[in-house]
């Protein structure tokens, strides 16, 4: 791809989700009530509540893109970017099944087998199958290919060993779509690569808790030790592994998880400024802020009509999530220079409170879905710079 092909064009013509977003809203009162959202527990993709995850997906709003013969709506890309969106400026608690929604159902319904698709598609849909990701490993960065996990054919199936890291809600998901090697590799480091769908409660996987700086314990390491995964659980062709998983990283990257977490700090700073005597460095910062959050969420907008037309938008997708960690880190330091406080978490000051949250959790951003560096060398590579 060339400079002159990197393009983010408009969604055209925009369908009228109003109506949907509204009815969003109005779920979200009868759910959450009117507490404010800096009131609310602050974490990446929202508290694991499986009683909201269960009530979001009675309502359809889970898997909605999914077919309907497996509890889905067949809903649009932009459609359930609508449901999304609304649930994240709200801090919805979506953890349980947030992971499952966003990737995991749409992966499986591209490229599983019919078993496959029975088995947990229809538990996606109704919130109550979770899913977590097995990319990452210890001393592998984000150095996707170099992973060393790796799966054996035995009889009737393979013997994984290995671990992986940062993995999200491992401990309470039902599954994992697990990136290994199946064959050594060789000149092209991104050949021998496979994707299998874990059972969790396997004997063998076992997950170990990581505490993060915020002291919560969300992700793991997942350590395997002859774990026997059947044939029949290997997802899409051996070897394959790589083209998978970036397309599914597609659908990781791009989403307005990727700059929404700063909303609950910025609405906090404008409750706290409201009434004190205006000024020019408050409202130029915020200006600033909402600008750059506009056109986060027009690129973004654009990847998901980009799905929408069933493209491989990898290189936007890069974009969009490089451009949105540099705007998640700096959302607090800047918010901090306009309106100067102490961050603490026990505050009962929504600012200062939303301030030491958005701070303790700024560096996990890069990790996230690749680091900057990472996405900046395929961002390079994309239009022949490297």
């Amino acid at each position: 791809m060339s400079l002159e092909q990197l393009t983010f064009p408009p969604v055209s013509p925009a369908p009228d989700l109003q109506p949907l977003r509204f009815e969003v809203r109005r779920f979200l009162r009868e759910q959450l009530g009117d507490e404010p959202i800096e009131h609310r527990p602050f974490t990446y993709l929202g508290r694991h509540d499986p009683a909201f995850s269960a009530a979001l997906g009675a309502r359809g709003w889970v898997g909605m893109s999914l077919p309907r013969r497996y509890g889905g709506r067949e809903a649009s890309v932009l459609e359930r970017y609508t449901v999304f969106e609304e649930l994240l400026a709200a801090r919805a608690p979506m953890g349980a099944h947030a992971v499952a929604d966003r990737q995991s159902g749409p992966l499986i319904d591209r490229i599983g087998t019919d078993r496959q698709k029975a088995l947990v598609l229809p538990g996606i849909a109704a919130g109550t199958c979770y899913f977590c990701i097995g990319m990452s490993e210890p001393d592998s960065g984000s150095d996707l290919a170099s992973v060393r996990t790796r799966a054996t054919r035995v009889n009737g199936g393979w013997h994984v060993n290995g671990s992986k890291i940062w993995t999200s809600s491992a401990h309470r998901s039902h599954y994992m779509i697990l990136l290994c090697r199946t064959s050594p590799p060789g000149a092209d480091r991104h050949a021998g690569l496979s994707q299998f769908l874990v059972d969790m409660r396997t004997p063998g996987v076992e997950c170990r808790p990581l505490r993060n700086i915020a002291g919560e314990n969300d992700f793991n390491e997942v350590v395997f030790t002859d774990a026997f995964i059947p044939d029949d659980m290997l997802l899409g062709n051996e070897g394959d592994g790589w083209g998978q998983v970036t397309s599914e990283l597609a659908l990781e990257r791009s989403g307005p998880e990727r700059f929404l977490s700063g909303l609950g700090l910025m609405q906090a700073l404008v409750r706290q400024r409201r009434h004190l005597e205006p000024t020019d460095r408050p409202a130029i910062a915020i200006g600033r802020m909402m600008a750059h959050l506009h056109t986060l969420r027009r690129m973004s907008l654009s990847v998901a009509g980009m799905l929408q037309q069933a493209r491989d938008p990898v290189l936007q997708a890069a974009i969009v999530k490089d451009l949105g960690t540099v705007f998640e880190q700096e959302t607090a330091e800047i918010l901090r220079l306009v309106h100067a406080a102490e961050p603490e978490c026990a505050s009962e000051n929504d600012y200062t409170r939303a301030l030491a949250e958005t701070m303790l959790r700024a560096p996990s951003c890069t990790i996230r879905g690749g680091t900057k560096e990472v996405l900046r060398g395929i961002i390079a590579r994309s239009i022949g710079l490297r």
